[in-house]
């Protein structure tokens, strides 16, 4: 089975764009670096999005919830 990893990266307007939204919702901290994996989640049309942190995950990206899953799902 060959794997293999894309690096996605967000450009300026979609990073300050993510920091924005963050802020504009009154949230701070580690959340953000969580909505900025999100970001580039979305980017990449991911199919699955694995985290051990399903709260903030799901919190920060309603829409996303289906697709946010612990690694042992």
């Amino acid at each position: 089975m060959q794997q293999h990893t894309t690096v996605i990266s967000l450009d300026g307007e979609e990073y300050l764009k993510t920091i924005d939204a963050m802020s504009r919702r009154g949230l701070s901290g580690a959340v953000v670096y969580d909505a900025l994996i999100l970001a580039c989640a979305r980017k990449a049309r991911a199919e699955r999005i694995y985290t051990w942190n399903l709260q903030h995950f799901r919190m920060v990206a309603p829409d996303l919830a289906a697709k946010i899953v612990t690694p042992d799902a």
